[in-house]
């Protein structure tokens, strides 16, 4: 049983160094417009900072206005190194990034853990990134808050947006679904792909988005699942790729940023 899960990409997907990662944040919120409102949920890529930390930080800059009020993030993220069926939560009490630790809310972890889809994996959760790379953005952020975490492999859109049902909130609460676009397509054919998605999440069709068009379709899908069912909407902010981040144009992986306000 884990107590605190310690950092795993640190030093490879974002700084290991605490005030370098601070400034590296810094950066990013500088070169990024808070003009949208607040959001109750996002979608937001995973990659190293220096491909996607450009667009993540659109989306996490606008929730400067409520800062104070979020006290819970509920995290749902893909599992790139273990393939299992249903959610899996981990048994820590706390995850470690180089800012600080993050209290787990247990109470609403082991309340979803009495949904059937859910389980408890501590291996999926080891040394997973897409999960943990959101974590200083918050910080930075939110200052202090808990968090509920949760990897999301095989699951149909109806068992991740039952678990959204569950965990939804009120202002308390924040909804993170971390998702990249295409991947190792070239940079044109990219644009048109993570285009066409970008449709079907803004029109929450979530039946068209397939296995090539996002590494997190099965986070995504559930939340789609879950506006269409409560009459929400979703907006994009940023749609871009590696290749006009910081990466060649041969092969791409595409990033976007959604907010969804009630």
């Amino acid at each position: 049983m884990m107590t605190t899960r310690e950092p795993a990409v640190a030093g490879s997907f974002y700084p290991a160094d605490p005030l370098v990662l601070q400034t590296r944040l810094d950066e990013l919120f500088a070169d990024v417009s808070s003009e949208y409102p607040p959001p109750k949920a996002m979608i937001v890529p995973h990659a190293g900072y220096i491909y996607s930390g450009p667009v993540a930080a659109s989306g996490y800059a606008s929730l400067a206005p409520v800062a104070g009020q979020i006290k819970r993030v509920i995290l749902l993220g893909p599992s790139h190194r273990e393939a299992f069926s249903g959610l899996a939560a981990p048994t820590a009490s706390a995850f470690r990034t180089p800012l600080g630790k993050i209290a787990l809310d247990r109470e609403s972890i082991d309340e979803v853990l009495l949904l059937p889809q859910v389980h408890t994996d501590d291996g999926a959760h080891l040394l997973e990134h897409s999960l943990e790379v959101h974590l200083p953005f918050l910080q930075r952020v939110l200052g202090t808050f808990t968090l509920v975490p949760l990897l999301v492999g095989d699951a149909s859109a109806e068992d991740v947006s039952e678990v959204i049902q569950m965990l939804w909130g009120g202002r308390e609460t924040l909804l993170v679904i971390s998702s990249d676009l295409s991947h190792y397509l070239d940079y044109e054919s990219a644009r048109a792909r993570d285009a066409a998605t970008s449709r079907a999440i803004e029109s929450l069709a979530y039946e068209q988005i397939d296995y090539h068009d996002a590494c997190g379709r099965n986070r995504v899908k559930g939340l789609l699942h879950y506006a269409r069912n409560h009459d929400l909407k979703i907006r994009a902010i940023d749609l871009r790729n590696s290749g006009d981040t910081a990466g060649p144009r041969d092969q791409v992986v595409g990033y976007g940023t959604y907010l969804l306000s009630e």
